[in-house]
């Protein structure tokens, strides 16, 4: 059986594959108009006809509510309650903005409903639901040519028969239905709302996209699909709940460094992701960290996803002079097509992968391992014309371009380490996607990070992620527990429901009994707090909980009553999993044929002689001096003069800086 592990990106679609004993990669053009083809042409190339196991991480459910492009969805929810999504929260994203204007949500207020019935509080149903009122809505929904419905009643959560009243009626009518009560088990009715209408919005689409790539594979073929959680669920889990998929793609980054950063030795890691349309940093502390407070374009995600923080600065991000006549760079990309200029499609405007050409950071003969040549002759003309704008010289201008993308990159960094109480110095930037190497020594300069991990095949690590994930599933309950509630067999209970529901769930996926693993959870907050803080369930969560506080914000109130809000239980179950082997020989010596050449490259406004090496043939234990360049075949990652790298045992290169 072949195991592959793909990841859909803007700009390539990224395959790594274990056949037999040997691993490989494989990098093909994204087709965004059906992510699919590229998909199914590169399982082809790969494996032909023989036996598959799949793990895919996909944009496409991300992509639907990027470019507003999901199903025509209705809302219902409880008479009275209707503009929920539209009121949502009071919070002003842009506080300084004096245009402001909230986004318009993803259901209209005509395709909004509500229904007479009410769940109080407490579960108790107050007031019924009438079958005919769900027949008549039907009807309208009918008539409006609506094809989705998202249905989210108050206090489902504690007693969702309503909602699944309403989805047997509107299933038997043909309509695809998420109910919030499955999908966000929780209070707070505008998030699980919202969660629940993104659900909505995105099912028809992966439906579809699922059962086509599913109807092309063999039989026999394994086929399972990344979360954003940093685990993988089932095809017929995501067709059902494809909001857990919503940041896929950059989740199994995370894993992938997780695990190799792990075995590597190297617990506390800063991830940083470089690709052609965008850059995702996340930070683990021993552990990604997930949080259940993500939002896409503005509408918030309920359900828990790694903490990623992604910016518009990719390999394809476009410079520009803006009105003040300052350079900008993103968060416009060039996409695959027409792609960078020198990938001589057709592209006329610079991008960041043409700043580093320019500079000779890349090598043109030497992409994707040669089979894709850049055209570095006609980057000249179009670097003169923005420099005159600038009255700059054109090597001054493709400076700039870096050094602008670099401080958007490192404002990211700051964003997920030093604004939440984390020192970047005590942590290694772990560099990945086929723009990280380029950039990642000098964001770890900027930043006082020691040193840069950078994985082989770093352009495929995300693909690498998935292989290396095992299924999990999250399930969540709220409580709202004071703090005299706070007793074991109290919340023994609340923990039994939510385990028996995973392992019962684990058992279909196939995982064997002692493959399963089960984490407890809880959701504390102090008494009058609006938001929450997840904590591992301890017989002295408490105190945890006042330490994470304090890390947080400064302080902790330890005599101030606190309130249990939601228990969690997240449900593991361990896959089988390609081994990655260490090296047992060592030489610092670099063999002969890992040099390729030495060419001029442009550092800190000199040109240098700076020499090539090919990364396959370097050994565990090679020392390189900057300034170095080093190409394989899904990356290039520059060594500059101020720092130096070595191989370590599993053929990471690590850059000391």
């Amino acid at each position: 059986m072949v195991i592959i592990g793909v990841d859909t990106g803007g700009t390539f679609t990224d395959f790594v594959y274990k056949k037999g004993k040997e691993w490989g990669v494989l990098k093909v053009l994204s087709t965004p108009d059906n992510p699919a083809r590229a998909v199914l042409k590169g399982l082809k190339i790969i494996a032909g006809e023989e036996e598959k196991n799949i793990v895919h991480g996909t944009t496409v459910a991300t992509n639907a509510v990027l470019e507003k492009k999901g199903a025509k969805t209705a809302f219902v929810t409880n008479k009275g309650f209707e503009d929920i999504l539209i009121i949502g929260r009071q919070n002003r994203e842009e506080l300084y903005n004096l245009h402001y204007r909230k986004r318009p949500p993803l259901v209209p207020s005509e395709l909004s409903f509500g229904l007479n019935c009410r769940v109080s509080a407490k579960g108790e149903i107050v007031q019924e639901l009438e079958l005919e009122e769900v027949e008549k809505l039907s009807e309208e929904l009918k008539e409006k040519g609506v094809e989705s419905v998202a249905v989210s009643f108050l206090f489902s959560f504690l007693n969702p028969e309503h909602e699944e009243l309403v989805e047997k009626v509107l299933k038997e009518k043909g309509f695809f239905v998420s109910i919030s009560s499955r999908i966000v088990p929780e209070f707070r009715e505008y998030e699980r709302a919202s969660t629940t209408v993104i659900n909505a919005f995105v099912m028809p689409k992966m439906k579809s996209y699922v059962s086509f790539l599913k109807e092309n594979l063999g039989k026999k073929d394994k086929f399972r699909i990344m979360q954003s959680n940093g685990g993988v669920i089932s095809a017929e889990t995501v067709m059902e709940q494809p909001v857990r998929t919503i940041l896929s793609g950059p989740a199994g980054g995370v894993a992938g460094a997780w695990k190799i950063g792990k075995l590597a030795g190297y617990e506390k890691l800063i991830t940083f992701d470089m690709g052609g349309t965008s850059t995702d940093v996340s930070l683990i502390d021993g552990r990604p960290i997930v949080t259940t407070e993500a939002k896409i374009e503005g509408y918030p995600i309920k359900v828990p996803v790694i903490d990623i923080h992604t910016v518009g600065a990719g390999g394809g991000s476009i410079a520009r002079v803006d009105a003040g006549g300052a350079l900008t760079v993103g968060p416009e990309s060039a996409g695959a097509d027409p792609g960078p200029i020198c990938y001589d499609r057709g592209g006329d405007r610079i991008t960041i992968t043409d700043a580093n050409l320019f500079l000779g950071r890349l090598i043109p003969h030497r992409f994707l391992g040669g089979k894709m040549k850049l055209n570095d002759k006609k980057l000249l003309p179009f670097f003169e014309e923005m420099a005159r704008k600038l009255k700059l010289t054109p090597l001054e201008l493709a400076e700039g371009i870096l050094e602008v993308a670099n401080t958007k990159m490192e404002k990211a960094i700051r964003a997920i380490s030093i604004e939440r109480g984390y020192d970047p110095k005590d942590f290694s930037l772990f560099s990945f996607g086929g723009a990280g190497g380029l950039h990642a020594a000098y964001l770890a300069a900027l930043l006082g990070i020691p040193r840069v991990i950078v994985p082989s095949n770093p352009g495929t690590l995300s693909a690498l992620g998935m292989v290396l994930s095992d299924i999990v599933r999250d399930y969540s309950l709220t409580v709202m527990l004071s703090g005299k509630a706070f007793k074991k067999e109290n919340l023994e209970k609340f923990f039994k429901v939510l385990e028996e529901k995973a392992r019962e769930e684990l058992n279909v996926e196939g995982i064997p009994e002692e493959k399963q693993k089960l984490e407890r959870y809880v959701d504390l907050r102090y008494k009058g707090q609006s938001f929450e803080i997840t904590v591992p369930f301890s017989d002295n969560f408490v105190e945890t909980f006042h330490r994470e506080h304090e890390r947080l914000y400064g302080y902790a109130h330890r005599g101030r009553p606190i309130e249990l809000v939601n228990v969690r239980v997240r449900a593991i179950g361990e896959t089988e999993k390609p081994e990655i082997k260490r090296a047992e020989t060592f030489s610092e010596r670099i063999p002969e044929g890992a040099l390729l050449e030495v060419k001029k490259v442009h550092f800190e406004g000199r040109w240098l002689d700076t020499p090539v090496y090919d990364r396959e043939k370097l050994l565990p234990g090679n020392r390189i001096d900057g300034a170095a360049i080093i190409v394989e075949y899904s990356s290039t990652v520059v060594i500059p003069p101020f720092a130096k790298a070595f191989v370590d045992e599993f053929r990471n290169l690590v850059i000391e800086v």
